[in-house]
């Protein structure tokens, strides 16, 4: 249909009022909100982390389409509920405690978002206790852990000490990144995945929840 490929190409090219007014046109013409996620959002987003990968474009083009890709999802969301379309699965994450950087974070977040997942977004400087506090509050199946800071790249492992004291640990699954993370060192403190980049992000977080 030429209006879900007219949303796509809007969320791609991070035009937000254009892709809002395109979600706005496409209900008004009877087209479902399950539709315009999978075929619109969901495709436009994993256009954008192609076009990444290739080199085409770099994180302030990813910024600009994710934000178009949240403004259309806010006038989508009411309608998705209405539809009992169900989420992909549902993510908390947060930069740690004592890091105060959440441009990557929140790039993430919006790509999970842009991929179907329901995701809380807990901000920065997240104490091992708060994000315990989050899985206990939102049950998600997945937690994200950002790090920039090698000071604060730590409390990733006391996070996950916490959750296993708190008897959460099994309950979740746990991805962390960041400029100094490695995959060697989330296998080294036992986390169940690593994304390099927010398009990585995305495919772990697939990877971890089939």
């Amino acid at each position: 249909m030429a209006l879900i490929e007219e949303l796509r190409e809007a969320v791609v090219d991070g035009q937000a009022k254009l892709a809002v007014a395109k979600v706005t046109e496409a209900l008004e013409e009877g087209i479902e909100a399950g539709t315009l996620l999978r075929e619109g959002l969901i495709q436009g987003m994993a256009q954008v982390g192609k076009l990444y990968e290739e080199g085409e474009i770099f994180v302030p083009e990813m910024l600009v389409a994710a934000r178009a890709m949240t403004a259309a999802l806010s006038v989508l969301k009411p309608h998705l509920v209405e539809e009992g379309v169900v989420s992909s699965g549902k993510v908390a994450i947060g930069t740690t405690q004592g890091d105060l950087h959440d441009i990557g974070k929140n790039l993430v977040a919006m790509m999970l978002q842009g991929a179907g997942f329901a995701v809380f977004n807990l901000g920065t400087g997240v104490t091992p206790q708060q994000f315990v506090a989050a899985v206990r509050e939102h049950r998600p199946q997945l937690l994200g852990m950002s790090a920039l800071l090698t000071t604060t790249v730590p409390k990733m492992k006391a996070t996950l000490e916490a959750l296993e004291a708190a008897g959460l640990r099994d309950q979740v699954k746990v991805m962390v990144g960041g400029a100094p993370v490695t995959q060697a060192f989330a296998d080294e403190i036992g986390a169940d995945g690593y994304g390099a980049n927010a398009g990585g992000a995305v495919d772990t977080a697939k990877a971890l929840l089939p």
